[in-house]
């Protein structure tokens, strides 16, 4: 008789999962951040890393998880794998953890990941926390992201609980009530703890040949048919639409509502600046908001969190939204006529001033920098 399913019996799952998204054949970058951040989760709870890659001869791809530290990668090809279908993934990705049973498992918070990761975490009868922006499993760890993050006063804060160990649960923090707090979410009672991760959030670590070569890849037996999909995938096709990368950008000048006297002129400053550095426009929620430019050039909590070279603010005021978005860039360059903004108190570099007088002078030193090389 098969053995029944009981995701409340927590001490029967072990290791960090990582649902390895691929299309076409070809990784997604958000697979290596979350393999990345599941490393540091899987050391700090002493177990192993697994990844767990879905498609079609998808073979070829699998050592590049353990170059970013997957210990062991779980590959399921099937031809009924090699385009998305929420039917096929659904049942394979929960026959698999109901056969071996991981503690934790992550999703990319993609289009893919946001209609998978649900589906699984109802069949699998456990929690799951959306578009988390901070993994921890160790309380230290935990406590030291919110003493430099957060407002609560960590000194004085119990965090001890009665009903669960707090130091072996995945504590899932994520922006609630439109991004003006943080939560932070456990998942106590059953297991796996699941989560989707918002891309650009973790930053992807060192690649390593050596570990690609002697990650342990595994093929387990899985049942899947034609029976099984009740969709059939006719083509694939790419949108013709061109989107911001910000994501993978290492120069972004953002705008916010300090252009409202002059929009146009505003965004064609920041599109000159960042064409002289070779980077793109960004901007915050509340030129979004004023539709002044689409959502997907939006920095911060409910938009994307980004990790450039340098990011140039103009006109923002720092909110903490915001602020949370982009505070992690390598260098931060701030240009607001109050010299008070919450903006000044993370940036690298402070000019306080009118943005229509201080970015072409900007664009022209750039210029010149350019032209003395």
């Amino acid at each position: 008789m098969a053995e029944i399913f009981n995701s409340a019996d927590t001490a029967a799952f072990k290791n960090v999962w990582v649902f390895c998204e691929q299309r076409q054949g070809k990784m997604m970058s958000t697979t290596f951040e979350l393999i990345s951040e599941g490393r540091k989760l899987a050391d700090e709870l002493g177990v192993e890393l697994c990844g767990i890659l879905l498609g079609d001869d998808v073979d070829g791809i699998a050592g590049e998880l353990g170059g970013y530290g997957a210990d062991r990668v779980y590959v399921y090809n099937s031809p009924l794998l090699k385009n998305y279908t929420t039917d096929a993934y659904t049942k394979v990705v929960v026959d698999a953890v109901q056969a071996i049973k991981p503690e934790i498992l992550l999703f990319g918070a993609s289009n893919i990941g946001r209609d998978l990761a649900p589906r699984c975490a109802a069949r699998l009868h456990t929690g799951l926390c959306a578009d988390c922006t901070h993994l921890d499993v160790d309380l230290n760890g935990y406590v030291e992201f919110l003493r430099t993050g957060s407002s609560l006063d960590v000194d004085n804060t119990n965090f001890e609980s009665k009903q669960f160990d707090v130091n072996t649960n995945l504590k899932m923090t994520r922006p609630a009530f439109g991004g003006h707090l943080m939560a932070t979410i456990v998942c106590p009672r059953f297991r796996p703890a699941m989560a989707t991760v918002r891309p650009g959030v973790m930053k992807r670590g060192a690649y390593d040949e050596a570990k690609a070569k002697a990650v342990e890849i595994v093929h387990p037996v899985f049942e899947l048919s034609v029976a099984d999909v009740k969709t059939e995938v006719l083509d694939v096709v790419k949108a013709a639409k061109k989107l911001v990368d910000l994501i993978g950008a290492d120069y972004i000048v953002s705008v916010g509502r300090g252009i409202a006297k002059d929009v146009e002129g505003g965004i064609k400053l920041a599109e000159e600046l960042a064409a002289e550095l070779g980077g793109v426009v960004g901007s915050s929620r509340a030129v979004v908001d004023a539709g002044w430019l689409s959502a997907d050039h939006q920095v911060g909590q409910t938009g994307k969190t980004v990790h450039p070279k340098v990011y140039i603010a103009l006109g923002i005021s720092g909110a903490i939204q915001h602020k949370a978005g982009m505070q992690d860039s390598e260098c931060i360059i701030a240009v607001n006529k109050n010299d008070g903004a919450p903006i000044f108190e993370i940036a690298d570099y402070g000019i306080c001033g009118d943005l229509f007088k201080v970015v072409p002078e900007l664009i022209e030193s750039v210029r010149a920098a350019k032209a003395a090389k």
